[in-house]
């Protein structure tokens, strides 16, 4: 794409980046009242059938996932005009995601920046190897990247993963803006949890607030790892890397049922929101809508999403993912392959 083109295609997405007061509002109202009332539902059902309870829990964790989309936009200041009140929602609702704002948008901006650049891999985003990687590491690295990219770990483990470690702990040289955020998150998180149990029981917590945080756990997951885990997804070492190219051809349109679509805050539309982080959620679809060049994206659907899971290594001869059972012969071929001396996967 010449740059001229890629100048008009942001220049066409430009009016849709500005966030609408009364929209924002709108929405923190018919996400955070579903939200709460269901958790109270929940509890309530508990003397009356624990699948009830569970049904509830997991409806729940649906709105808490609408919620972190509230909260992702409040990283990019993007759901209010102000960045106070993006910064105090963004802590209201990373208190109810288990979430650390000033953390989570550190690691998420370079998400943005780095998409799809090979030699900027490794913050915010999935672990992935390229077949040559893979093929000349050694047998531990191996291991390792295998059980990551398993699913029953990455989904499975996955979740406690990601609230009980990652989202607790300060990063390394992290900045004291930084540190007293993630502070102030966990302080917040045990006090309400302590009342809640203190309120309800530890049981009725556990059944209701687990479940509510696994489902959403797996959920998100699985949103990020879908939208960028596509077969012919872009990859490009750092000279060739090109930012608008990344978001349109490195980050997918996942086309979800118009529930799961609300549901999920319209992230589906991931090709935009790379393109321009400043667009908020509900004005993605508008955007993807009126700009006619951006209909021609990676589509993907509930049902052919599910492909994704065998996409394991990208291959940088052919620019796509493979598995790991289609570079076993050259596994067996040779013990330090490179990029000059490897067949290529789809001669072997």
């Amino acid at each position: 794409m010449s740059e001229r083109k890629q100048a008009q295609l942001r220049k066409n997405i430009a009016p849709f980046e500005n966030p609408d007061k009364k929209s924002s509002i709108k929405q923190l109202i018919n996400t955070m009242l579903p939200y709460f009332l269901l958790w109270f539902l929940a509890y309530q059902s508990i003397s009356i059938s624990l699948w009830l309870t569970f049904a509830l829990a997991i409806v729940a964790a649906g709105f808490l996932v609408r919620i972190f989309i509230i909260f992702h936009d409040c990283t990019h200041r993007s759901f209010f005009k102000s960045r106070k009140a993006n910064k105090a929602v963004g802590t209201m609702t990373g208190i109810i995601t288990l979430f650390a704002f000033e953390k989570w948008k550190r690691s998420h901006s370079i998400h943005h920046a780095t998409n799809g650049n090979l030699d900027k891999r490794g913050t915010g985003d999935i672990w992935v190897m390229t077949v040559d990687e893979y093929l000349s590491a050694s047998f531990w690295v191996r291991l390792s990247y295998r059980l990551y990219r398993n699913p029953l770990v990455l989904f499975g483990l996955g979740p406690f993963y990601l609230f009980l470690i990652e989202n607790r702990f300060n990063r390394k040289g992290a900045r004291r803006k930084e540190r007293l955020n993630t502070y102030l998150i966990n302080f917040s998180v045990a006090v309400i949890f302590a009342v809640l149990i203190w309120i309800v029981g530890w049981k009725a917590f556990l059944i209701i607030q687990g479940t509510i945080l696994y489902v959403s756990g797996v959920l998100g997951i699985w949103l990020f790892y879908v939208q960028h885990q596509f077969e012919d997804s872009y990859f490009e070492n750092e000279e060739e890397w090109d930012y608008v190219k990344a978001a349109i051809d490195g980050s997918s349109y996942y086309k979800l049922p118009k529930v799961l679509e609300w549901m999920t805050g319209s992230i589906g539309f991931h090709h935009v929101h790379h393109l321009n982080p400043k667009v908020p959620n509900y004005n993605l679809e508008k955007a993807h809508q009126s700009t006619p060049s951006l209909h021609q994206v990676t589509t993907i659907t509930l049902a052919s999403s599910f492909k994704s899971i065998r996409f394991r290594l990208f291959d940088e001869e052919n620019k796509s993912f493979v598995s790991f059972k289609e570079i076993k012969p050259l596994l067996r071929k040779t013990k330090s392959p490179t990029p000059k001396n490897r067949q290529s996967i789809q001669e072997t």
